[in-house]
């Protein structure tokens, strides 16, 4: 039997997925069990069988925390994030947010936006002002462009919006854990990668902002744009090429992610976030660094 392309679109959901016809995924709720009733049936023996292999090496796993007031997909994306070799720990609201950050240690937050009592935004602020720097990924039903712009200026990493395909979740939180890791580019200096600007103190290996010996709290997203804008000091790049350079693939991203980051690192950084010493806008084309002076922009 041939399939139609709502069916096809359907089978997409999971690799090796039973195909389910498209008028049973009129909803979201509905769409997550069709995944479940896929992911559990009986024929796939063979994916049970590396889920506890996987379990069998759960000290190797990395950490994720859940929030979402959905249990059925908080337990459909557990599952299905565990064989991707991730340990999730799950949570209907942020009642319990704090206590399980400072327990468990989560190497990355997923944030969905409409919970009961706090919200994620609001939840998100809460945690970037108090000087929290672990990722955060919200996830919404509302994927309107203002409402990602919203997401980010909160703090978010990263903005999925449902229903979504769980190999993008995942292709996600590794993107930007890989951010939070990845060694920063080396720069020709004789300070070990030490740069000046104004009053501020970029340490490039200490992975660390500060002012007059007091750090500043970067998400591994601005840590990422302000280093490589640095890195290329008094170079004007473009927005694409700055989605490349610290997310890995600017097709996979919020066109506006750059944007709205430069906008809280002007709110960080500058004396006047309106008008831009370091942090300048190339009209047109994208942003650029400007250092001091040439002999300033490295620290001696």
């Amino acid at each position: 039997m041939g399939l139609n392309d709502r069916d096809r679109r359907c089978s997409l959901l999971f690799r090796d997925a039973a195909i389910v016809p498209w008028p049973a995924l009129q909803t979201i709720s509905s769409l997550w069990r069709c995944v479940a009733n896929c992911f559990f049936h009986p024929e796939h023996g063979r994916r049970q069988h590396r889920m506890r292999t996987i379990a069998t090496a759960a000290t190797t796993m990395k950490k994720i925390l859940l929030i979402d007031d959905d249990a059925e997909l908080r337990q459909l994306l557990a599952t299905y994030l565990g064989r991707h070799g991730f340990d999730t720990l799950l949570l209907p609201d942020t009642r319990q947010l704090d206590a399980f950050l400072e327990r468990y240690q989560p190497q990355l937050l997923i944030l969905d936006l409409m919970l009961p009592g706090e919200d994620g935004l609001a939840a998100c602020r809460r945690l970037r002002s108090r000087g929290e720097t672990r990722p955060v990924i919200m996830l919404t039903a509302r994927d309107e462009p203002a409402d990602r712009v919203i997401g980010l200026e909160m703090g978010a990493d990263d903005y999925l919006g449902k229903p979504f395909d769980p190999r993008e979740l995942v292709a996600r939180i590794e993107a930007v854990l890989r951010r939070g890791t990845r060694s920063p580019a080396a720069v020709p200096d004789s300070a070990g990668g030490v740069t000046r600007f104004g009053e501020w103190l970029f340490d490039r290996a200490a992975r660390q902002l500060s002012r007059q010996g007091q750090a500043v709290a970067l998400t591994s997203g601005e840590f990422a744009l302000l280093n490589t804008l640095i890195n290329h000091a008094n170079q004007a790049m473009k927005r694409e090429r700055l989605l490349e350079l610290t997310r890995g693939d600017a097709s996979e991203s919020f066109d506006r992610a750059i944007d709205v980051q430069i906008h809280r690192l002007r709110r960080l950084i500058e004396a006047d976030p309106a008008h831009p010493r370091y942090l300048q806008t190339v009209w047109g084309f994208g942003y650029v660094f400007v250092p001091d002076s040439a002999s300033d922009a490295d620290a001696g």
